[in-house]
């Protein structure tokens, strides 16, 4: 970012830059919205009509509307459309936040609050090169730069990149993706024809959108090549089995991808590797996991298999994923019931370790859960 720049804050949304003071972007937004009344507005319809340099930043912009009342949103795909609110506003920016109260004696802020992720969980942002990773993403995003983030399954990867990026769309990644995953394919018509239905890349290139690569060293390495021009300075692409139709991005098109070493399957190659610029390991959060009512001793026996996992003793450890489901049980079933299916939940090969660790922290009559007599 210019160091002459100031940032952009939850009270200022992004502005387009030029010199132009904060609030001239969402101004320009909320003026044109205001100019088409009665229509449903897409990011990119609207970052074209006021010549925006960022769709990410235009979308910052809706939101804001959206959350004051001044524009309804709609979801799949993001729609915006002024209410008589935001009309009556004239463009005038809402009244920030309020921000949360300093905690008591060290003068540190209290938690930050936490994201809404599209199927309305929360995600609790973490630290991270001095801010939260929230931020971190969008940030990086703003600037193009692609992101990797690896670590064991279950740590909050995707739940991370789905809470910085409202925008966002996935290929889930396995053995059997094939490039029209990314692309498109063709789909039958109930009169027998088809038509072409394009894929997730062409849309988020066309709609400056997040993509999010999940599993993505379980793709075949030919099938993931279909990125790399649209990663780099190109930014362009062509459909072969469309008429080799060119694809452009727009401003906001970004690249994310996930990796979880050690998987079976997981292969991740330098042409991979070398397109991501920054790396980003995603471990389990013990004190976020404290914080969503994970009791102690599930914690302490977790950290402790993770410890083993790093030693090389086991190949499977329990993460937030995990840990979160044992509270869900406990809840429902009790903790004998969360503790045996947490035990069967590990690999055939690891389980007599898992159960081990767990009869240290829970009692020597823990077993993996299974089917009794009857009664």
């Amino acid at each position: 970012m210019d160091p002459a720049t100031p940032p952009a804050t939850a009270d200022t949304p992004p502005d387009l830059g030029h010199g132009r003071r904060p609030g001239y972007l969402y101004r320009q937004v909320a003026a044109y919205l205001a100019s088409q009344p009665d229509q449903w507005l897409k990011v990119g319809q609207v970052t074209t009509a006021i010549a925006a340099r960022s769709s990410g930043a235009v979308f910052e912009a809706l939101k804001k509307m959206a959350a004051a009342g001044y524009a309804h949103h709609h979801l799949g795909p993001h729609r915006f459309q002024i209410t008589q609110a935001g009309i009556d506003a004239a463009g005038a920016m809402p009244p920030p936040a309020p921000r949360a109260p300093a905690s008591g004696g060290g003068g540190r802020s209290a938690r930050r609050q936490p994201v809404a992720r599209p199927n309305g969980d929360l995600y609790f942002p973490r630290k991270l090169a001095g801010a939260t990773d929230v931020d971190v993403l969008r940030r990086l995003r703003d600037k193009r730069i692609p992101v990797l983030l690896y670590g064991p399954p279950g740590t909050g990867k995707t739940a991370l990149v789905e809470a910085a990026f409202a925008d966002l769309l996935t290929v889930a990644g396995t053995g059997d993706t094939v490039v029209e995953d990314f692309l498109g394919n063709f789909i039958p018509l109930p009169d027998g024809g088809f038509e072409f239905v394009y894929g997730p890349l062409v849309v988020a290139m066309r709609e400056g959108r997040a993509l999010l690569v999940d599993d993505a060293t379980l793709i075949p390495p030919k099938v993931l090549a279909v990125l790399y021009p649209a990663m780099d300075g190109r930014r362009v692409i062509t459909i072969p089995g469309y008429r080799n139709e060119r694809v452009e991005a727009v401003d906001g098109f970004y690249v994310i991808a996930g990796h979880n070493p050690g998987v079976h399957g997981a292969i991740l190659t330098e042409a991979l590797a070398s397109r991501f610029d920054v790396h980003i390991e995603v471990t389990t959060d013990w004190e976020l996991a404290r914080h969503l009512g994970v009791p102690s001793p599930a914690i302490r026996a977790a950290i402790a298999l993770n410890a083993d996992l790093a030693a090389g003793r086991v190949s499977w450890a329990p993460q937030l994923r995990e840990l979160l489901g044992f509270a869900r049980v406990r809840k429902t079933l009790g903790l004998p019931a969360a503790v045996a299916n947490l035990a069967g939940r590990a690999p055939e090969d690891d389980r007599e370790h898992v159960l081990a660790v767990l009869r240290q922290h829970f009692g020597a009559d823990t077993s993996a859960l299974t089917l009794g007599k009857q009664r």
